[in-house]
């Protein structure tokens, strides 16, 4: 029996010609040249797109330079004001007429062209900033229409999420469409410094404030001054150093450890986090007046799991990542793979996904992309943000029960310091997605009284 596969579109040869379809944000009307709610589609890598567009806009600048030296020259001719000789006759007044609308219409021309350099070049921008984040799903449209308008904002964004899912990606976006893009974008990984460093890391130290402090260093935030500084995974922050953030946030200065000069600092702030920091609140793991400070502007970016239309589109990607690098011409993708893939969870996100297709690029030694189903479980679980508890139990029965009997107690709210991801300790997302698996009605115990 013969092997069904799924064709890469229509037109293309090898990976090279491998469609990557990014959505794109803008709504130009007729006006602006280009078609509304059009799907910005690249033969290439994302960086090629972006050249087609930035030469496209030089071609236009171009036919309009000649356009001007054309109408320069016709104004210059003073057409008008020529001797009444010349004109003389039917023939003559003809040619005169026809030549002054051919001017109008290289004017209105010229205006049509300036409307599609504009539109070409805020294109550029667009797909500059969502280079890296593929899909059209609506959930993602949602999402990056929420990063779009906070990005030309001074706010301060708060990006949760699933790891796995994007979040620094999607604060690099928000820094690359901002007026703050020709400064630095400083990224810190909170969880990956040890507790005792994290305040040298983020607001410096002077030379001699602890043993080791050979010489003065200056922090990520004098750093990312003018620009954007993004601390993932600010939920692992010490309550020393959150209360140091937090005065930041208010005052807009700090102070080096070992010194005594206050610091002023002109810095936009993204934080991310793959926990539920309201659960921590409630834990007293972190503070509230910090998280009201953070969550200015929420941005929650969804899992794999709830964009899976999303799925071929990345495989496409990731398909002609790999294979470029790898040398090799893969056409189509096995259609058993396909549906394999979409149906699979994937606890890990874009990441595992990505992982995934990595290693079968490598291994494959045919035209036709195909993945060895071992490398997803059948019941993959799901993995807790580090320090949550995990939901004890090893029955499906048991831990129905105890999900169960969290949301009596909480009425059936999941979120909130009263709500039964609190009680549970696990994130909102995490819970929500169990209650799925284990197909609970939420609905049910919202009536129930508190016991």
């Amino acid at each position: 029996m013969a092997t069904q596969t799924v064709d890469f579109r229509d037109g293309h040869q090898g990976v090279g010609d491998l469609y990557v379809v990014r959505q794109r944000f803008s709504t130009h009307d007729s006006s602006g040249g280009l078609p509304r709610g059009n799907k910005l589609r690249t033969n290439n890598s994302p960086s090629e797109s972006v050249h087609n567009c930035v030469h496209d806009s030089e071609r236009i600048m171009g036919i309009r330079a000649a356009m001007k030296i054309v109408l320069d020259f016709i104004r210059a001719a003073n057409l008008r004001d020529l001797t009444p000789q010349f004109w003389d006759g039917a023939e003559h007044l003809e040619k005169k007429a026809a030549l002054e609308s051919a001017v109008e219409e290289l004017e209105l021309l010229r205006e049509q062209l300036d409307k599609e350099n504009l539109a070409l070049r805020d294109e550029v921008d667009r797909v500059s900033m969502f280079e890296e984040i593929v899909g059209a799903s609506r959930a993602l449209q949602a999402m990056l229409s929420r990063a779009i308008k906070v990005a030309v904002t001074d706010s301060t964004v708060l990006i949760t999420g699933e790891t796995g899912t994007g979040k620094e990606l999607v604060a690099r976006a928000i820094h690359r469409r901002s007026d703050r893009v020709s400064r630095p974008f400083v990224g810190v990984n909170c969880a990956a410094i040890p507790r005792d460093l994290i305040a040298s890391e983020l607001f410096g130290h002077e030379k001699g404030a602890f043993t080791g402090a050979t010489q003065q260093r200056l922090g990520r935030f004098e750093l990312a001054n003018g620009g954007t500084i993004f601390l993932d995974e600010v939920g692992e922050l010490p309550s020393e150093t959150q209360i140091a953030l937090l005065r930041v946030l208010q005052e807009h200065e700090f102070e080096r450890i070992g010194g005594t000069r206050r610091i002023r600092g002109d810095v936009r702030v993204i934080a991310a986090t793959n926990r539920d920091l309201q659960a921590a609140i409630s834990a007293g793991s972190f503070r509230s007046d910090l998280f009201y400070r953070l969550n200015v502007f929420p941005i929650e970016i969804p899992s794999l799991r709830e964009r899976r239309e999303d799925v071929p589109m990345l495989v496409e990607y990731f398909i002609d990542r790999y294979a470029r690098k790898a040398g090799k011409n893969i056409r189509s993708v096995n259609k058993k793979t396909l549906e394999l893939l979409q149906s699979y969870p994937w606890p890990g996100n874009i990441r595992e996904l990505q992982n995934v297709i990595e290693r079968s690029v490598i291994l494959c030694e045919t035209e036709i992309f195909s993945i060895d189903e071992s490398w997803l479980p059948k019941q993959p679980y799901l993995t807790e943000p580090k320090n949550q508890m995990e939901l004890p139990g090893r029955l499906l029965a048991q831990e129905k029960d105890m999900i169960e009997a969290a949301l009596k107690e909480s009425r059936g709210r999941i979120f909130g310091p009263t709500g039964a991801a609190a009680k549970l300790g696990i994130p909102r997302s995490t819970l929500e997605s169990k209650i799925r698996s284990l197909k609970i009605n939420k609905n049910r115990f919202r009536s129930s009284p508190e016991t």
